[in-house]
């Protein structure tokens, strides 16, 4: 974890956490009217959207994506572990390592293929026609996780998992944020079924990709609903931060 990422996940994870709540959805008019300079635009009880009055993002044609971070529900792996009978079936550090390091190259890569296939550039470098987008997937939770050991982990859940995916959106040359979105949702159905590691991948390729769809078709609604306020005009030192 880079130490710009990290700082963008111990500034964004606990209001992401707070926006959509915890294990029961926040009613929509609980939210807060504002998340730092930005201003909430749309509220359900699993997703939030914050933009900055004024911004246009019509002229971004190409996108810069950072990263994303993968963080598991405080305490998962214990209650997890507390569930299983023998040792050799708990969650280790090593597990837990290895996930948050598999997901998050495979939905670096999801994400990047989802904007292609929409149309935009994939890019390294800032530009005056460049979006910068930070993405973190947070309290993370999975009933029957990979743990990369002989044989197949079987269980009998509803849903296979759910988390929540935080969005940040940044001018690649100023750095001023325009928006961020909190988006929480379900891997799997919620009907109770034998869930393997293998349908666990599955059902969470699954909702990675439903993610990055969701991502690029928003930007495109963006796009034609700016600018987002009064004004088009975006200072540089607006929406910037420590963090």
């Amino acid at each position: 974890m880079t130490p710009m990422n990290r700082r963008l996940f111990a500034c964004l994870a606990p209001a992401a956490l707070m926006l959509v709540g915890g294990a029961q959805a926040v009613s929509a008019a609980s939210q807060p009217a504002t998340w730092d300079d930005l201003v909430l635009t749309k509220s359900t009880s699993s997703r939030v959207v914050y933009l900055l009055p004024g911004a246009d993002f019509r002229p971004y044609t190409k996108v810069m994506l950072d990263p994303p971070e993968i963080a598991f529900r405080k305490d998962w792996q214990r209650d997890y572990n507390r569930t299983v009978r023998s040792p050799s079936e708990r969650i280790t550090d090593r597990d837990v390592h290895q996930a948050v390091e598999d997901g998050g190259k495979a939905f670096s890569e999801i994400l990047a293929k989802a904007f292609a296939e929409g149309g935009y550039a994939v890019v390294t470098t800032p530009g005056p026609d460049v979006l910068r987008l930070r993405s973190a997937v947070i309290d993370l939770t999975v009933s029957a996780p990979d743990r990369m050991t002989p044989g197949r982990s079987q269980t009998f859940a509803g849903e296979t998992g759910s988390g929540k995916l935080v969005l940040e959106a940044r001018d690649s040359m100023t750095g001023a944020v325009l928006g961020r979105a909190v988006d929480a949702r379900v891997a799997g159905t919620d009907r109770m079924k034998l869930t393997t590691s293998i349908q666990t991948r599955s059902d969470f390729r699954i909702l990675a990709q439903n993610w990055a769809k969701a991502t690029v078709k928003g930007l495109n609604s963006l796009k034609t609903a700016s600018p987002s306020g009064p004004g088009r005009r975006i200072p540089a030192d607006v929406g910037r931060r420590k963090c």
